[in-house]
């Protein structure tokens, strides 16, 4: 493996400025949560969490990764604008730590940006160096993932950790699986290789609305990470975008029989799982049901005609 050092720069002032300052963090040291774009984010969960949070609190940029070397760019294009006669705006792959403050004056630090294509094992060891720099007591990853639940009942999630005691106040609904794997979840698992505390929240999200931008789970996601960290994240102020989802999700319910036929069957199996003891699958038996890409190009239609009325 190449130094992981060769591919990110620590930006030595800004780290001395945010970091440094007495009373940024506990004694155990700064939250680092990441959400990377890339991976499967059923409803933009992590996406929709991140740029909540660079919306609310000011960034600094600490970390800076050399992303030209690890995106393949055949296969996933960055996109450009062009304007008439001319380029005129280049979207660059990035990657990056910046630190934040909450409302409560807390620093913690948030990887962000796209999923690198290459090198998976050096990005790793080299945000494993950042995690034993900066002092990071807790790594936390966001993100969602489809499942077979109705947006009408409340919302699942599955929480994983590097050791006992990070996450034991929450249900687990899977046995053994083996799923494609990520970078978020690499980390996670070399970090408590070499016994760093780290965990993820994985909101479960209606198969329905795995494309779209679901408010309702980025909330999800930050409620979570507020009862992890103690970190003060306002997510009230993503109260409406995600009562407004709901009421969308809920028109379109209303107006398409096929959708709200799949909607009550989904219930039926929701609330026979809370009522039996033993049961890990929360995935929905397909036979007779349409496929979760005929719902969600049902529903972004369904968007579309609003948007044209």
């Amino acid at each position: 493996m190449l130094d992981p050092q060769d591919i990110y720069e620590v930006h030595v002032e800004a780290v001395e400025r945010t970091l440094g300052q007495s009373g940024d963090a506990a004694a155990s040291g700064p939250v680092l949560v990441h959400a990377l774009r890339g991976f499967v984010d059923a409803g933009s969960a992590g996406e929709l969490a991140v740029e909540h949070l660079l919306e609310r609190f000011e960034p600094t940029r600490l970390v800076t990764f050399d992303a030209d070397a690890l995106v393949d760019y055949r296969s996933r294009r960055p996109p450009m604008t062009f304007d008439a006669d001319r380029w005129s705006h280049y979207e660059a792959p990035s990657l990056v730590v910046d630190h934040l403050r909450d409302a409560e004056g807390s620093g913690f630090l948030l990887l962000h940006g796209d999923e690198p294509d290459l090198q998976w094992e050096r990005v790793v060891a080299a945000v494993r160096a950042v995690v034993e720099r900066l002092g990071v007591s807790l790594t936390v990853g966001l993100h969602g993932i489809p499942m077979g639940v109705p947006h009408t009942r409340p919302a699942s999630l599955t929480a994983h950790g590097t050791r006992d005691g990070l996450v034991e106040d929450y249900t687990s609904f899977f046995g053994t699986v083996q799923v494609p794997g990520s970078l978020a979840a690499l980390l996670e698992y070399r970090l408590g290789q070499t016994e760093h505390d780290a965990m993820g929240v994985t909101v479960h999200v209606p198969h329905y609305l795995a494309q779209s931008r679901y408010a309702p789970a980025a909330v999800v996601a930050l409620e979570h990470l507020e009862k992890a960290t103690g970190l003060g994240l306002q997510v009230e102020a993503l109260t409406e975008a995600a009562a407004q989802a709901r009421v969308e999700v809920a028109e379109l319910v209303a107006e398409n029989e096929e959708v709200a036929a799949v909607v009550r069957r989904l219930e039926e199996q929701y609330d026979a799982f809370s009522r039996s003891v033993g049961r890990t699958n929360l995935l929905a038996d397909d036979t007779s049901l349409p496929t979760a890409e005929e719902l969600g190009a049902e529903f972004e239609r369904f968007l579309a005609q609003r948007d044209d009325e």
